[in-house]
């Protein structure tokens, strides 16, 4: 058997993922919205052989723009620019299955898998917030109600997705008979979200479904993620959480009749990287002092749904109840460290600046290694979502340091297992459920 290696995958956010780092000499804002700025990152992963970059989105501002470098690009689209340039490393944009319908996403995700040769993936949310539901004028669903529709909706994507057998295109010209129109089935679904009668007017992707992966880590989210996800991007502050999250999911997934090593569970890290460890936390002390406090008051008071503002700074939290119809695995998370670590509000709101609740860990390269590496074989990572705080240089000192190290100890590829997606995954390319019905009747 071949050895069990490590999967990673680039987050790229904006200028990085620390919310101060776009004030840092080693950013420029202004690449934002440059596609070029996406490209060049894309291609420092591929020249690292990462599985895959990822592009976060939400369907309304995230925070005060005031203070923060916000207002990004449109996945899909953007990641269409990134196939053009780049051969092997996979595609992944989040969409949300509550301000979406069906068809729409089911031909973006086949046209991008089918653009970029079979690299794309599908990263499922539900869309926690109160602001994006009132970009839509309406409330925001219950969490529940939220993953009920997001079941449906991705039954009926991969319904759509399988609409178009993998032969049914013959391209016969002397026969004047370009597909097998047998081979091309109406969907009919009729539920309680949905109506959609199919087929889908894109040809079946090329992976059959691109990756599906989700990011939920609430008892609704884990369900949703054993029962659908091929991929997991999670936050975990400690290795005993990671190895809870990662044996949950694993055993949640068997109990619903997967293989557990068809879900690749992916904690995110950000990992700030110096040639010495005073070089890394001169860079951590940096970004740190460009820290606007109110800024971090605002976004954290919009995490746990409690306003802040009025708290002071040197003082640890009031008591709040974790009760939400938003983000819940997240607004656990926090309260766990601020009580965990004792942190007052001034030290939480620097902890949360790096990474949002996902680990922030600085170090040599050796060191970000070993933390990976620890994780990995003690049963609490598949791999990791690598989320630089400043952008370009926190990528490629990732690529050009830590995964050479990686590569020297046997845990990472040195070279692209295959062309899709999926196989760099490992994971198989899923059949055309209704070529297995044809074959049954």
């Amino acid at each position: 058997m071949s050895p069990r290696r490590l999967h990673l995958n680039a987050f790229l956010m904006g200028v990085g993922h620390h919310e101060a780092a776009w004030r840092h000499p080693r950013t420029e804002p202004a690449l934002v919205t440059d596609a070029k700025h996406f490209q060049n990152l894309a291609r420092i992963a591929e020249r690292g052989k990462l599985d895959s970059v990822f592009l976060a989105d939400g369907v309304a501002l995230w925070g005060n723009v005031r203070h923060n470098a916000l207002g990004g690009l449109e996945p899909l689209t953007l990641l269409s620019a990134i196939a053009a340039v780049t051969e092997h490393i996979g595609l992944i944009a989040t969409a949300s299955t509550t301000y979406n319908e069906p068809f729409h996403l089911a031909r973006k995700f086949a046209s991008l898998d089918h653009i970029s040769g079979g690299r794309a993936g599908w990263n499922i949310v539900t869309s926690a917030s109160e602001a994006e539901a009132h970009n839509f004028g309406v409330e925001r669903p219950a969490h529940r109600d939220r993953y009920a529709r997001a079941d449906e909706f991705l039954d009926v994507v991969t319904k759509l997705w399988d609409s178009w057998e993998d032969d049914a295109v013959l391209g016969d010209r002397e026969a004047g008979v370009y597909a097998d129109t047998d081979k091309i089935h109406a969907v009919e679904h009729s539920g309680p979200h949905f109506a959609v009668k199919g087929p889908l007017n894109t040809q079946r992707p090329p992976q059959g479904h691109p990756l599906l992966v989700q990011a939920g880590s609430s008892p609704d989210g884990r369900d949703f993620a054993a029962r659908h996800a091929e991929a997991v991007f999670t936050a975990q502050q400690t290795l005993a959480e990671g190895q809870e999250f990662y044996a949950d999911i694993k055993r949640r997934a068997a109990a619903a009749g997967r293989d557990p090593a068809d879900v690749v569970i992916l904690p995110g890290i950000s990992p700030i990287i110096g040639s010495t460890e005073r070089e890394a936390l001169r860079l951590e002390r940096e970004l740190e002092d460009l820290i606007i406090p109110a800024y971090g008051v605002a976004q954290l008071s919009t995490i746990l749904g409690v306003d802040l503002s009025g708290h002071p700074l040197d003082e640890t939290l009031p008591d709040i109840s974790p009760e939400t119809e938003g983000q819940q695995s997240r607004v656990k998370l926090v309260l766990d460290l601020a009580t965990r670590e004792h942190l007052t509000l001034r030290q939480l709101i620097a902890r949360l600046a790096g990474g949002r609740g996902h680990r922030v860990l600085a170090g040599t390269p050796e060191v970000i290694a070993d933390h990976l590496q620890e994780w990995f074989e003690q049963g609490a990572a598949d791999g990791f979502n690598i989320m630089p705080p400043v952008l370009p240089s926190g990528l490629s000192d990732f690529v050009d340091h830590v995964v050479p190290v990686l590569q020297e100890r046997g845990l990472f590829r040195l070279e692209y297992e295959g062309r899709t997606l999926r196989e760099n995954y490992g994971l198989a390319r899923p059949g055309s459920r209704y070529a297995e019905l044809a074959v049954v009747r």
